[in-house]
Order: structure tokens, then sequence, then C-alpha cells
């Protein structure tokens, strides 16, 4: 059965609109975990309360605006601070970010490139989301320009290639591994595996791995529900009054996907992911610079529903990692990806105890 709250768990009300109640609040503790998005819209004060006040800071957000943004404006300061401040630490980007550390540890040799393939199985009852990430992704795909703005102001160091180039693919392709169709994903996992590998290469000196990331969609019926549901998104999204429909309905615009009242508990237990990660690099003794990789590796990790099930798993155990693991973390505080925060860390060892799990699923043949 459930445990009820006891006594001893207080109940402490703050208002992202009310500073002075963000302070009190960050001053009473060593970590913060911010579970209110969009973050766009409500998650910068909390960031500012906890850094200023000395408390490590974690949320679940998928939005790169959000993520970079809070890095161009608070790194420095969380540093001087002695706090962390941990984006994208639930279903967005963890298994991701994680999965492409854990696939580089078990090669043997230099991982120089990774492609994940996500897949979403769910049951009879279907699957839903709450309509927060909806318009999560409706703002953030509204707002693209401003995103490379943002990401000129920061003038990210280039991360070099290294290892044969990974071949970009088209936004739609057919995989014969999942014989099905595949589209990019549009999460922040790219983006967010990318940072940690940026942090990894210019402060650690390790060889950066460069980054795919797809999801599965199946047959060719998915494919052309998607096509028509992603056009008229793209098309309603350019403007303010389309912003107004697909916010007011967003059942309606995603096919029953996104709802406001979000998933009932049978669908949430009917749900599972799966992300595949394939990887190659170059076995020891052989230069990354010189040739064609020679080894590959295939791993996994998997879970149980992905939004409201792994995400608050992953939040939890990278928040434990934050206050319990403290001597592997990173010498200085400041604003982290989880792969940049967590690489030292037993979270890996964490998340596999809870059913997120993390597996080899083939050796290399050289």
């Amino acid at each position: 059965g459930k445990a009820a709250p006891g006594e001893e768990v207080g109940v402490l009300l703050c208002d992202v609109g009310d500073k002075g109640s963000l302070a009190t609040m960050a001053r009473q503790t060593r970590l913060v975990l911010n579970c209110v998005g969009p973050y766009r819209f409500f998650g910068e004060p909390v960031v500012e309360a906890c850094v200023e006040n000395g408390a490590s800071c974690i949320d679940i957000s998928g939005e790169p605006q959000f993520l970079e943004g809070m890095y161009l404006k608070y790194n420095e300061k969380a540093a001087e601070k002695g706090v962390y401040v941990v984006g994208s630490c639930g279903f967005d980007s963890i298994p991701a970010d994680m999965g492409v550390l854990y696939t580089r540890d078990k090669l043997k040799g230099t991982l120089t490139a990774v492609e994940s393939f996500l897949s979403v199985k769910y049951g009879p009852e279907g699957v839903a989301v709450h309509d927060g990430t909806w318009k999560s992704a409706v703002y953030g795909l509204a707002d693209e320009d401003n995103l490379k703005k943002l990401r000129r102001q920061i003038g990210y160091a280039p991360v070099p290639v290294v290892g044969a180039k990974l071949k970009k693919r088209g936004f739609l392709f057919y995989s014969p591994e999942f014989k099905g169709y595949c589209i990019t994903f549009m999460g922040s996992d790219g983006s967010v595996v990318k940072r940690t590998q940026r942090y990894l290469h210019t402060e650690l000196q390790q060889t950066p791995v460069q980054y795919g990331a797809y999801v599965t969609l199946g047959g060719l019926g998915s494919v052309i529900k998607l096509m028509f549901m992603g056009m008229l998104f793209l098309l309603l999204v350019k403007f303010n009054f389309g912003r107004k429909l697909l916010t007011k309905y967003p059942k309606f615009f995603s096919g029953g996907y996104f709802t406001k009242e979000g998933p009932t508990q049978k669908q949430m237990d009917g749900t599972s992911f799966t992300m595949t990660f394939f990887g190659e690099g170059y076995s020891e003794g052989q230069d990354p610079q010189k040739g064609k990789p020679n080894v590959k590796i295939c791993t996994e990790v998997k879970g149980p529903e992905p939004g409201y099930i792994a995400t608050p798993i992953a939040m939890v155990q990278a928040g434990l990692s934050l206050l319990e693991d403290t001597a592997s973390l990173p010498k200085r505080g400041g604003v982290y990806s989880p792969g940049a925060a967590f690489s030292k860390t037993k979270l890996i060892d964490r998340l596999n105890k809870r059913g997120v799990e993390f597996s080899v699923i083939s050796k290399p043949e050289v």
C-alpha cells in the first residue's frame, strides 16, 4: 500500500509570482525539485531564488531555450555560490544523456558516434499526456529563431568531430532494425547530449561523441496520421490565433494524445518505453582520427510509462545523487546538463534499482 504522508511532511506554500515566498523556501533546503512548467513562463524565478539563496535545483524541463537560457544567466553565479542547477532530469533527457555515457563506458575502445531510437509501447487503453507538455512544444516551436539567437549569445565552443562523421538522416526514414518508419526526435535530447559532450570534452578532455536522436513510428498508417497532424501544427504554430487554437483544443489537434486530464492509471500501467542505442567507435589502440570505425555496440534503456512514472523516478534519483554522491559531482557549482553533473556518480546504478534499466544488448565484433 501507499504510505500516507505523515506529520513529518510539512507543506510550504510558495508562488513563482512572489519572490519573497520563493526565497523563504530556498533558504530552508539544500535542494529544490522544480516540477512547474512550461518552464519558459514559470521556471526562472525558481532558479533565481535557489541560486541567490544557496540551494541546488533540479527540473524536468524538455525546453532547450529555457535550459540553455538558464546556463547563460546563472552558470557563473551558481559556481560562485557552490550550488548545482541541473535541468532536464526527467524522461527528457536522462535516458538519452546517461544512455550515451553508459554506451561509451561499456565499449572497449573509443566511442565516437551513437544513434538512439525511442519506442513507446502502450496497451489497449492507449496513451495520454497532460497538455502542459503540449504547451511547451507549441511555444518552443513558435520561438525557434530566439533559440538560435540565444546560442549565438552563449558563443559555444565548437565540438570537434572525432571519428567517421555521423550521417544526418532525413526527417522520415525506414529502419530495417525496427521494421518500421522513424522520424527525428523533436524533444530536448539532442541539445542536452550535445551540451554534455561539449562539457566533458572541454573540461575533462574526453573524446566527444556525435549523437542523433530518433523515434520509431511503426507502419505507414501512423506516418500518414502524424504527417497530417504535423503539417496542421506547423501551419498554426506560426500565428497567434493558431497558437490559441492549439492550446485551447489540445486533444483535437494532437489526435487524442495530449489532454487536459492527462493519462488514467490504466493507461499509465499499460505504457512503457525502450530507448535503443547503436554506437560505433574504434578499438583500443586504434586511432579514431584515422580510418573507419571498427567496433559497434548496442545498448538499451528500458522503463515504465515515460511522463508520469519514469520521469519522477529519474528526477528523484538525480536528486539523491546530488545529495549523496557529492564527492563525484563536478568540482564547482554551475548550471549543468544531467550527464555533465552525474557522469561520475552512481546515478545509473540508482536508476537500475528503480526500474529504469540500462543494459548491453550486443557486444562488438571487431
